[in-house]
């Protein structure tokens, strides 16, 4: 096995490449960030790595090995995140088709970038495909004679890293948009097309065997 320097090293760049691919955390930190700015799309962004250093523990002790498994335990997971998604998908869509925007215009800032970091935690948790990719990914960065729970969290430590450094680039960019994106016709857009994506990924993942 690879000593831990070399192990979190090259971890760091199979997970950057898997960082920077547009995904479902991607779409949902880069909308919380033209709609809600900055606070609330960095708490989404901390959410989103919350979950993946619950995840990285997970697949390091061997817990997330029972989705793979068991069948059950694997479709519980994929039709709650499917439901979890879909209704995130259906909110937006009512959102823009009566021109609400909760998220955005809060005006109790604590409270929209509480509910943005449940959300960001609550897309990754919920998302087989991230538990797949510790699962395929992990065991092959472990060294020997090390603490499985303590390399797991430090590898999903280092794609949290990545992940917040990426999300803030897209975040500081969108910043400088929101002028733009600030317009009510824009946002119903905006809002429209992300909750079509989420319900895309939502009847995508229920409809997986």
């Amino acid at each position: 096995m690879a000593p831990i320097p070399h192990a979190l090293l090259s971890f760091a760049l199979v997970a950057g490449l898997i960082t920077i691919i547009p995904g479902l955390d991607t779409a949902v930190v880069l909308r919380a960030a033209l709609v809600g700015g900055r606070r609330v799309a960095f708490a989404t962004a901390l959410g989103v790595g919350a979950g993946a250093l619950v995840w990285g523990a997970a697949a390091a002790t061997g817990v997330s090995l029972l989705l793979t498994a068991s069948q059950v335990a694997y479709t519980a997971l994929r039709v709650g995140g499917a439901l979890y998604l879909l209704w995130l998908g259906f909110g937006l869509l009512r959102a823009a088709r009566r021109g609400e925007f909760a998220d955005g215009d809060s005006r109790v800032a604590g409270v929209g970038a509480g509910r943005a970091f449940l959300r960001g935690a609550g897309t990754n948790l919920l998302n087989p495909k991230v538990g797949a990719f510790y699962i395929a990914i992990l065991p092959q960065f472990m060294p020997a004679h090390v603490s499985h729970l303590a390399m797991g969290l430090a590898l999903a430590g280092v794609h949290d890293l990545e992940g917040l450094a990426w999300f803030s680039v897209l975040i500081l960019g969108a910043h400088h948009a929101r002028a733009f994106f600030a317009k009510r016709r824009v946002k119903r857009a905006l809002d429209a097309v992300t909750g079509t994506v989420l319900v895309g990924f939502g009847i995508e993942l229920a409809a997986r065997g």
